[in-house]
C-alpha cells in the first residue's frame, strides 16, 4: 500500500483502538475486573519526574514494540503458516504479556489485534507504529492532565 493511505489507516487504527478498549473494558468489567493500568500508573509516576520518559513511552516504545511483536513475531508467523489469526493471536499475547498488567491481559490483547491488523492490511510497520504513538500520547496526556479534566467537567 502507498505510504498516505498507510498513514491514514495510522490515523483511523487510533481510533479502532479506541473502540476496542472500550469493548475491553467492558468485558473485563462483566469478569469484575477494576479499571486502571499498573503498568500506565508505573510508567505516568516516572513521567512526572522525569518528562523526558515521555520520548520513551510516546515516540522509542511504539517503535521497538512494533518492530518485535508486529515485524518479528507476526511476520515470522505469517511467512511459515500464512494465518492470520495464529499470527495475531500469537503476537498479541506476547504482546499482552511483556507489558505485565495480567489483570488488563484482554485490553493488551484487544489492542495487539488492532495493530496486526493495521500492519497485515497495509503491509507497512509505519502504520501500527502511528497508532501506537497517538495511543500511548493520548494516554500520556489524559493522565498527566487528569486533574485539571476533572476539574473542567466538576464546574
Amino acid at each position: 500500500m502507498p505510504v498516505l493511505p498507510a498513514i491514514g489507516w495510522g490515523l483511523a487504527g487510533f481510533f479502532m483502538i479506541y473502540l476496542g478498549q472500550i469493548i475491553g473494558v467492558q468485558i473485563e468489567s462483566s469478569l469484575g475486573i477494576k479499571p486502571g493500568s499498573e503498568n500506565t500508573e508505573a510508567i505516568i509516576n516516572v513521567t512526572k519526574t522525569a518528562p523526558i520518559m515521555i520520548l520513551a513511552s510516546v515516540i522509542f516504545g511504539p517503535i521497538l514494540e512494533e518492530l518485535v511483536f508486529r515485524r518479528v513475531i507476526f511476520g515470522s508467523i505469517m511467512e511459515a503458516q500464512n494465518n492470520f489469526w495464529v499470527a495475531a493471536f500469537v503476537s498479541s499475547i506476547f504482546f499482552a504479556i511483556i507489558h505485565l498488567d495480567f489483570s488488563h491481559i484482554i485490553l493488551y490483547t484487544i489492542t495487539g489485534f488492532i495493530f496486526a491488523f493495521l500492519y497485515n492490511k497495509t503491509k507497512r510497520l509505519i502504520t501500527p507504529i502511528i497508532s501506537h504513538m497517538l495511543l500511548n500520547g493520548f494516554v500520556t496526556y489524559m493522565q498527566l492532565n487528569l486533574d485539571n479534566i476533572q476539574q473542567f467537567f466538576n464546574q
